[in-house]
């Protein structure tokens, strides 16, 4: 049986605009098991960036329980956190966030140097996740070099160099036509079926479908979950 390594219960955010509170989740609970792909979804304004930013250590809940493999993370600092978060989580995002004046093996390299490997462990791991990606001609590149499609493939490369196992993509085709949004979904699909957890928040209802599993999210709540029922050929 195949164990949950994201766990998060009854999870409370509030925020403050002026003098005026603003509850954006309100009690969310769900676990994501090893292996999964799991979609997030729903309308704008409904809590699915402040929930992925609390998945990612990036943010703390008000109240309620978060566990990565078993261990309580909610209640950690931000040393441990960051620890934990550089370890055990590789991020997309949908801008893409490389670094311009680094070349595109320096951009996916990056998350192993704050690790401590050394350069030549870096430049090892990153050729190979390039490779994985589909662009191992490009390591020398510059990011304003590339296309919207191959620089969201450079940054799930990034994603992918520190082996954390974890994958939270947030919005990764919001930048992108239809048929480069197309070929990152093929992509992180692959990624999936080689064994990457994968937690996906997006808007698009089509690529959402294309998880195993779909969260809704409404009004800072879950409204419904729903499975995949994969095709039999």
């Amino acid at each position: 049986m195949k164990t949950d390594v994201l766990k998060i219960t009854q999870i409370q955010k509030t925020f403050m605009s002026g003098q005026q509170h603003s509850q954006v989740l309100k009690g969310v609970s769900f676990t994501v098991k090893e292996g999964e792909y799991v979609a997030i979804s729903g309308p704008s304004g409904c809590g699915k960036s402040t929930l992925l930013n609390i998945l990612g250590l990036l943010d703390t809940p008000d109240s309620g329980e978060y566990y990565i493999d078993g261990l309580l993370v909610s209640d950690m600092d931000a040393d441990q956190r960051a620890a934990i978060r550089s370890r055990r989580i590789g991020f997309v995002f949908q801008s893409f966030n490389l670094i311009d004046e680094y070349t595109v093996l320096d951009n996916v390299a990056l998350p192993l140097k704050y690790r401590g490997d050394s350069l030549k462990q870096r430049q090892a791991r990153a050729r190979e996740c390039l490779d994985k990606v589909g662009l191992a001609d490009k390591t020398q590149l510059f990011p304003n070099q590339l296309s919207g499609g191959q620089q969201q493939r450079v940054s799930i490369a990034r994603a992918l160099a520190a082996d954390s196992g974890i994958m939270l993509v947030d919005e990764p085709t919001g930048n992108l036509d239809s048929k480069n949004g197309d070929a990152v979904m093929a992509l992180l699909a692959e990624l999936n079926a080689q064994g990457t957890t994968i937690c996906l928040v997006t808007h698009d209802a089509r690529y959402a479908q294309m998880a195993k599993r779909q969260i809704h999210l409404l009004d800072g709540q879950v409204v419904v979950e729903n499975i995949a029922v994969e095709q039999v050929a």
